[in-house]
């Protein structure tokens, strides 16, 4: 149960980073590419956790911090200008699987099951994606470049947060 527990609470991050890209014309598959790196980042932060624990503990909230601000500042520029927001969905995808190789490292030294971990991952991951994208595409025509403005404070929040963590 909780391996099940810790692979829905690693996908929940993608909702609030897909909300943000109405306009993807292949949902499906970028979810699902999405759900295959939350598998495969925690099978390579199980597998290679004994040697990257030192670097991820010292750097992964940092480098995840400042991908969140950057992700907020950008999302926060661009929604004063008529454009599209242009981030790559292979980035963001990126982006948003990434975390789970650092949690994974510590479920790992908690002897968390596996298996069952990495398929709760990505099955979250490929239903809350697609759930997000599906509603991005929806909550455009009511909340339009708001809803921009909204996720990069969100973001821009939760980046601060995670440096006071490092420093603390």
């Amino acid at each position: 149960m909780q391996g099940i527990l810790a692979g829905i609470l690693t996908s929940v991050d993608v909702i609030g980073l897909y909300v943000l890209i109405p306009n993807i014309r292949y949902r499906l598959l970028l979810s699902v590419w999405t759900a295959a790196l939350h598998m495969l980042f925690p099978l390579l932060g199980f597998e290679l956790g004994n040697y990257l624990v030192r670097f991820l503990l010292e750097w992964g909230q940092w480098i995840s911090s400042i991908l969140l601000f950057s992700i907020g500042l950008h999302l926060l520029l661009v929604s004063h200008k008529d454009e599209k927001v242009t981030i790559s969905p292979v980035l963001l995808a990126v982006t948003a699987s990434l975390d789970t190789f650092s949690v994974s490292v510590s479920f790992g030294m908690l002897n968390l099951e596996k298996t069952i971990f990495i398929i709760s991952a990505g099955m979250s991951a490929l239903i809350c994606s697609y759930g997000a994208l599906v509603i991005a595409r929806r909550s455009q025509v009511f909340l339009g470049k708001n809803i921009q403005i909204i996720a990069g404070i969100i973001f821009i929040i939760m980046s601060i947060l995670a440096i006071q963590q490092n420093v603390n």
